[in-house]
């Protein structure tokens, strides 16, 4: 970790806090030993909603599971549940809510090529009367969910008197036998010898009371019905979207515009972002991420694959072609090579709560800036530097272009990433501060912190090649190889505690400090 001084990252000069104890909270979907992990069962997002009481990922087959928390439900904060006598979970505990399909695979006949189902991102929108609103998207449609609790009503009993039913169910009555039929007016008249005993026949006082059946609700369903469709706006594949402040916009992102959209509007957007060159051939780079900035509502930041981070204010132009910061890292000179502007490319840049820092993830680093400062990051995290030699195994399985997310926490004092071999990593970023974990996704105890990431595997893209050139896979110094199948890329942080979920492949795993 390199970082810079005290003042330098906004935080107070006094001595960092101590690293945190991670433990294992939950785990979902975790297959048996032996089986095989379906390639649609992948996670591919992970979103807390803002108050970290649910929680939504999604996955390769285009779907959406919810989850919700259990430990404090209905009960409060925890400060009220302690004064309340309520029992406290020793950490937070979620449940599996609901699910249902977001997207289908899509083909482009125009085009001739298939749309993915796979869920890009998710991103929560505001919640109201216990209804949960959120959008989704894949590589080029954008839906706008909305999912409540729907009571499930049955029939339970029938008011009826069963001790005075007959064969057709009516009411049998002394009027039965009565020379007399009262009738509905009151008034009453002789009955004719022909007349059937139960039909017209009622007790005195007039009609009686009608028997319904009773309808009571049992049971409580979820339901999710889409709301909006934004569609028909992106030519290359949407890898952001992003809620505004204000509540009523977002916008979408792809790899050479950025469009700004309104809730309620699905059929129009504006392109405020267009770094499509004249000739495609002058290209040399795209756009990887895009997020609002937390608090003003006309700021946003987009990455690119140059490794620059470009913030522009709405209020400038309608079309922001020229942004307002640039937020780069000058390179030393002569330590350009073959890999430096693939490893340089931004996967995930995330705001700070406090909207003045900003985390950004390219493929070997995390980057702490401060949008104040263009010159330069104020904190480094070097996240997988052991695979540094490795660059031409990584660029020829492929795995060098991987995208891992990374994400802060509420408090602003720690950031995180995933890396290979199912690990995950934990910075302390307040100045003075050497705190970095290392954990490996797994429920078992005994693998729940490491030291030095040793666990070896093969991907199947490099499976191919090593068996074609006869050799092992790619290893280090002291002989251990590394599984650049098994990665984790996507991981969130708990809003107001210390609370991260992380997806190794189809398994959600929840960690606690």
């Amino acid at each position: 970790m390199n970082g810079k001084g005290p003042e330098e990252a906004g935080s107070p000069a006094d001595s960092p806090p101590p690293p945190l104890d991670w433990r294992f909270s939950q785990v979902f979907g975790e297959r048996a030993a032996g089986e095989e992990v379906q390639e649609v069962d992948i996670i591919s997002a992970i979103e807390f909603n803002k108050s970290g009481d649910h929680l939504a990922t999604g996955d390769r087959g285009g779907r959406v599971v919810l989850f919700e928390r259990t430990d404090v439900r209905n009960h409060g904060s925890r400060r009220e549940m302690e004064r309340q006598d309520y029992p406290i979970s020793r950490h937070p505990e979620f449940r599996y809510k609901t699910e249902f399909q977001s997207h289908e695979p899509e083909f482009d006949y125009l085009k001739s090529f298939e749309i993915e189902e796979k869920i890009n991102k998710i991103r929560w929108c505001q919640t109201a009367n216990n209804t949960l609103f959120l959008l989704s998207t894949n590589d080029k449609t954008i839906k706008f969910w909305k999912v409540q609790e729907k009571k499930v009503k049955q029939i339970t009993t029938l008011n009826a008197d069963a001790s005075q039913t007959v064969g057709n169910g009516s009411i049998a009555s002394s009027s039965a036998i009565s020379p007399r039929v009262y009738l509905p007016n009151g008034g009453c008249s002789e009955r004719p010898d022909n007349y059937l005993s139960n039909d017209f026949s009622f007790p005195p006082g007039g009609f009686p009371s009608l028997h319904l059946p009773v309808v009571a609700s049992q049971e409580t369903n979820f339901v999710s019905r889409c709301q909006r469709i934004y569609a028909h706006a992106h030519d290359y594949h949407i890898n952001s979207i992003s809620n505004n402040s204000d509540g009523e916009t977002f916008i979408s992102a792809d790899d050479l515009r950025i469009n700004l959209w309104n809730l309620e509007i699905s059929n129009q957007s504006f392109n405020i972002v267009d770094v499509k060159p004249a000739n495609m051939e002058d290209l040399t780079e795209v756009i990887t991420s895009a997020e609002f900035h937390p608090i003003h509502c006309n700021m946003l930041a987009y990455s690119s694959s140059k490794g620059s981070i470009r913030l522009i204010d709405l209020r400038q132009s309608a079309l922001c072609d020229n942004h307002s910061k640039l937020l780069e890292e000058h390179e030393a000179p002569g330590s350009r090579s073959f890999f430096t502007d693939i490893i340089a490319s931004i996967s995930d840049i995330k705001f700070a709560k406090d909207g003045r820092h900003l985390l950004s993830r390219d493929y070997m680093t995390l980057k702490l800036w401060d949008i104040n400062m263009d010159s330069g990051p104020v904190a480094t995290f070097q996240v997988h530097e052991y695979l540094r030699p490795k660059l031409c195994d990584l660029y020829e399985n492929d795995s060098i272009f991987d995208k891992f997310e990374c994400c802060l926490s509420g408090d602003g004092l720690r950031v995180a990433t995933g890396s290979y071999s199912n690990l995950f990593r934990v910075f302390g970023c307040t100045p003075g501060s050497t705190e970095a974990t290392t954990l490996e996704a797994s429920k078992n105890p005994t693998r729940r912190q490491v030291t030095n990431p040793t666990r070896p595997a093969r991907s199947l893209s490099n499976l191919t090649r090593a068996v074609r050139r006869g050799a092992e896979n790619p290893g280090d110094a002291n002989g251990n190889s590394y599984d650049f199948s098994t990665k984790l890329l996507h991981l969130a942080w708990h809003p107001t505690e210390n609370s991260i979920a992380c997806a190794a492949a189809n398994s959600l795993y929840m960690y606690y400090a």
